[in-house]
């Protein structure tokens, strides 16, 4: 799809895992697209110690997020770290009549864990306590669209890391309007796995993920709800669902 980057929101987190951190960054900067304050960035940009994930300490999550944040901590530029300072936790603008708000986490974190098991009367409390239609959202790397009443939560997955489920694409979203109907789009996006890996190894950085960019699968589960864990390895299907304009029809479709 030939989206100009002015119409691309990235939600954080633009640096996790990956071999070329610095690079990376000037790379979406460049680029120009709209990016919001993932975890990543807010510790980076504090100095923290840690990606501020709030992983159980001594767990598998805990004990690879200290290499890969370490490494990526020690090769981000005064710059950078500068920018990453600057962007804003929260994104809200209309569109097509609704009222949409861009967050990385959950409403009240930016670390929290929203997953599509995850209850739904919290995903509806946040939709309105943030007084939106529309909540997208990141940070827990698998994509899902699900309605909830009138309110839609939209979480495109993560573009730079499989989605857990045994194939090797990163996932988008696209949202758009036609026919009289507005459609939330979970897309796949095949993309150079190979040379990430190769970079990843040249600097000896993160094998665990390495393997995860070649198997399709995560290195650790530990944050993972039930439902999730046992969905690991089952190929996803690309999805849509649409809305009418008005508001109360919908439906799902691969």
């Amino acid at each position: 799809l030939a989206i100009p980057p002015e119409r691309v929101i990235c939600t954080g987190d633009v640096i996790a895992y990956c071999a070329e951190p610095e690079e990376t960054v000037r790379a979406i900067r460049e680029w120009g697209c709209i990016v919001i304050a993932g975890n990543c960035e807010e510790q980076i940009a504090a100095g923290a110690p840690d990606c501020g994930c709030g992983f159980g300490e001594g767990t598998a999550c805990d004990l690879l997020s200290r290499g890969w944040y370490a490494y990526a901590s020690a090769r981000i530029s005064a710059e950078s770290r500068a920018w990453m300072a600057a962007l804003a936790p929260r994104l809200d603008f209309t569109w097509a009549g609704r009222r949409v708000t861009v967050l990385h986490g959950a409403l009240d974190a930016s670390n929290r864990f929203v997953f599509a098991s995850s209850p739904a009367a919290e995903k509806a409390a946040d939709l309105a306590r943030a007084g939106a239609d529309i909540i997208l959202a990141g940070h827990c790397g698998l994509p899902f669209v699900q309605r909830l009443g009138r309110g839609v939560w939209f979480n495109a997955g993560a573009i730079g890391i499989p989605a857990n489920d045994g194939t090797r694409d990163g996932w988008y979203g696209v949202m758009r309007r036609a026919g009289g109907n507005i459609a939330f789009e979970l897309c796949r996006l095949a993309y150079d796995w190979r040379g990430a890996v190769r970079a990843m190894r040249a600097a000896g950085h993160a094998q665990p993920y390495a393997v995860a960019l070649e198997t399709g699968l995560w290195p650790s589960i530990d944050v993972l709800p039930p439902a999730e864990r046992a969905a690991r390895g089952m190929a996803l299907e690309e999805t849509t669902l649409t809305l009418a304009e008005g508001g109360a029809e919908h439906r799902v479709h691969p």
